[in-house]
């Protein structure tokens, strides 16, 4: 437990600083399209993860999954360490206490609904297990189509300019596809189906959440308001595995496709609501603000 609370105090502060830099790596009309790109490949990390993990634990033994998941934290360290932009980009010192970027209303939303967009995430993730069991590939093979239904709608909705509607559209994708698997909980067929439509919405929903995180706060605030964002995230997933896990075992497997059902109908329901502080980026581009302050200047 002490060790899976130290490997984890590395994952929120890595995210934020991949994508506080992604403004100095690409002009200003990529930004959108690459921050759909990693909310793709987070998407499959997030999904694929936990299945190679549980393979490889059980096929081969838990010291070796463990030992998997380290190969893979210390040599994605190693590279982003390594890579040339980290060294080149310089972060100007926030001039704001730490947890005042929780004060943007975009900031606040984009955590909110991160937090509903994950926990819908996995409390699916239980009830595919629940539906096949613990050692049936079943299981992978849906949470791979998930995975490839997220990774299509970022390829495919990356390039759209992001409007007010933009966030609740692509949670209502999201819902439907989920809405859907409780019909037929434990089919395989329509699994397959359902989730490969509501994975179509997750990946351009939080490069929604990314952009209208850069384009409303300062360079120097960026990575502090990504790690707001990937912490909710985080909490989303450990609470809605928790909740789906209980009612899993209440009603079967439809109680954690009801969690996640639920989680992604308020991931509507919050933008919507909100909808008022939502940027409208047609037309421009998800920059961060630019950092200034006064000059001074001599008297002659």
């Amino acid at each position: 437990m002490v060790v899976g609370f130290v490997a984890g105090l590395s994952v929120p502060p890595v995210q934020p600083a991949v994508r506080t830099i992604y403004p100095k790596m690409v002009n200003s009309k990529q930004l959108t399209p690459l921050f759909s790109l990693d909310a793709s490949a987070q998407e499959i990390i997030w999904v694929a993860g936990p299945v190679i993990t549980t393979f490889v634990g059980t096929q081969i033994g838990t010291v070796y999954a463990i030992l998997v998941a380290a190969l893979f934290l210390i040599g994605g360290g190693i590279w982003f360490i390594a890579s040339p932009e980290v060294g080149r980009v310089r972060i100007p010192k926030s001039k704001r206490s730490f947890g005042k970027v929780l004060a943007r209303p975009t900031v606040l939303l984009s955590t909110v609904t991160g937090f509903l967009l994950i926990g819908t995430c996995s409390a699916v993730e239980a009830g595919v297990i629940s539906a096949f069991g613990d050692g049936s590939p079943a299981s992978g093979f849906v949470l791979a189509v998930f995975a490839i239904g997220s990774l299509a709608g970022g390829l495919l909705l990356g390039h759209l300019a992001v409007g007010p509607w933009s966030l609740p559209i692509r949670m209502a994708i999201v819902f439907v596809g989920i809405a859907l698997t409780v019909f037929i909980p434990t089919s395989f067929v329509w699994l397959c189906v359902t989730l490969l439509i509501a994975g179509v919405g997750i990946a351009p929903a939080l490069a929604v959440m990314f952009a209208i995180i850069s384009s409303s706060v300062r360079f120097s605030d960026t990575a502090e308001a990504y790690g707001w964002a990937g912490t909710g995230q985080l909490i989303g997933a450990a609470i809605g595995s928790a909740i789906a896990g209980a009612l899993i075992d209440r009603t079967g497997t439809v109680g954690g496709l009801f969690v996640a059902s639920a989680f992604a109908l308020l991931g509507i329901l919050v933008p919507l609501v909100f909808k008022r502080v939502l940027p409208d980026l047609r037309g421009s581009d998800a920059s961060p603000l630019a950092d200034t302050e006064p000059v001074p200047i001599q008297a002659s």
